[in-house]
């Protein structure tokens, strides 16, 4: 049985992901303004996350929230928080391209104990809680046994416009390409992060990510096996500036080779 804090976030995603698919049947109808350089926010990033907050904020009044597009709200000094992302992936969803997700997490006194990352066009629902394990769906998930590097996978994202982080990105992309079975970037790190619990991936690694992007996925990756850091291998990847996620057997071999890569390009 699931435990009702993830009920509360299934029935509140569930709510948003059919306002997000009727507007991305409706993409090129949508209007659209630009917050910077390729930084699309929409009328759907805007409905979705109204939803959310209202269907949360309906069932935990209590709990403060840290939403994408609308900031900090309710009490700060609340124990309880919920991160939010409405749509990780807008500017996949504004071109038509088929791959963004509901994100959302609970956090309680500075940990995070519960997250769910919904993708609605596939009705993949990852979700975990602390100490509960992870789950697609209703599927135990486990990170990839893989142990040789050149036979994994990794997944990035690449900062766009001037964006801090994107010389480390590309210093990387040599040996990552050169030592590994492929490099994917698809452009919503909740899945990415989703992926690397579910096995799909073996790595993850990107700089400049916002709590709302990664709450979630830390969660699911933790508790489906895998260790999550920031790219020095200890820090905190939540409100840090970087964020490494990988299987256990590849975490320090991964971390080494990304670590080395972008201190010969400094």
């Amino acid at each position: 049985m699931r435990p009702p804090i993830i009920n509360v976030m299934d029935g509140a995603a569930r709510k948003a992901a059919r306002s997000l698919i009727h507007d991305f049947g409706e993409v090129e109808q949508l209007q659209v303004s630009r917050k910077g350089p390729a930084d699309f926010v929409s009328e759907a990033d805007r409905r979705a996350e109204e939803i959310l907050r209202r269907e949360l904020g309906k069932a935990r009044p209590e709990f403060s929230m840290l939403l994408k597009e609308s900031g900090a709200i309710g009490d700060p000094d609340s124990d309880n928080r919920w991160i939010v992302d409405p749509l990780d992936g807008t500017t996949n969803f504004l071109h038509g391209i088929p791959h963004f997700a509901i994100s959302m997490a609970h956090e309680e006194n500075g940990e995070l104990v519960a997250g769910m990352i919904y993708e609605p066009l596939r009705d993949e629902m990852f979700w975990a809680v602390r100490g509960g394990g992870a789950f697609l769906n209703n599927r135990r998930l486990r990170v990839s046994a893989r142990r040789d590097m050149g036979d994994a996978v990794l997944a990035t994202g690449i900062p766009f416009g001037n964006r801090p982080g994107k010389n480390e990105i590309l210093a990387a992309l040599i040996p990552v390409m050169t030592r590994t079975a492929g490099l994917r970037r698809f452009g919503a790190a909740s899945l990415d992060l989703a992926y690397v619990a579910a096995g799909r991936y073996d790595a993850f690694w990107e700089f400049g990510l916002a709590p709302w992007d990664v709450a979630a996925g830390i969660l699911l990756v933790r508790e489906a096996g895998g260790f999550v850091s920031d790219m020095g291998g200890g820090g905190d990847p939540l409100n840090g500036d970087s964020i490494l996620a990988a299987n256990d057997g590849l975490f320090e071999p991964i971390g080494r080779m990304l670590r080395d890569a972008i201190a010969s390009s400094r």
